[in-house]
């Protein structure tokens, strides 16, 4: 795919395209809790060195609905308060409508609505441009087999 550019080069405006780069690379993550954190950072920082890119961006999405992405700090006490936090908003219980249909993971499903499902990552010289602190996390809801996170590195 080929991006026009509109420059403005001594005074005359010129057109002239870019080739955009895209680069995808799937993890899967088989925890062995029911929930867990898991800092991916550099998994994508891998998959941001693998694409060759050096201005863009890093879509990093969970291919599923009892899961989720963030950004935050990797620190442990804080993770705790997140857990606590999702499970007070969104706790396990047996009388969720979702589960008349066999299921028993309602819960997971609205703590990933919580989460969110994907971040987007600004790269800038070949890394990722964050914040200080700032770690991507995969978060696990319903655990214990296998699951998938894409991620999606574009840019030139």
């Amino acid at each position: 795919m080929k991006r026009a550019v509109n420059a403005l080069v001594t005074g005359t405006a010129r057109r002239y395209t870019v080739p955009m780069k895209f680069h995808t690379k799937y993890l899967t993550f088989s925890t062995k809790k029911h929930r867990d954190y898991i800092n991916i950072t550099r998994d994508v920082e891998s998959a941001v060195k693998e694409s060759g890119i050096s201005d863009g961006m890093v879509l990093v999405s969970a291919m599923h609905i009892t899961a989720g992405v963030y950004v935050n700090d990797a620190e442990d006490g804080l993770i705790a308060d997140i857990d606590d936090w999702l499970e007070r908003l969104a706790p396990f219980k047996a009388d969720y409508r979702h589960h008349r249909t066999g299921e028993d993971n309602g819960d997971a499903h609205l703590k990933s609505l919580l989460v969110h499902h994907e971040v987007i990552v600004p790269v800038t010289k070949a890394r990722l441009d964050f914040g200080p602190w700032q770690q991507i996390y995969y978060a696990e809801f319903d655990g214990q087999r296998p699951k998938r996170v894409v991620l999606k590195v574009m840019g030139e």
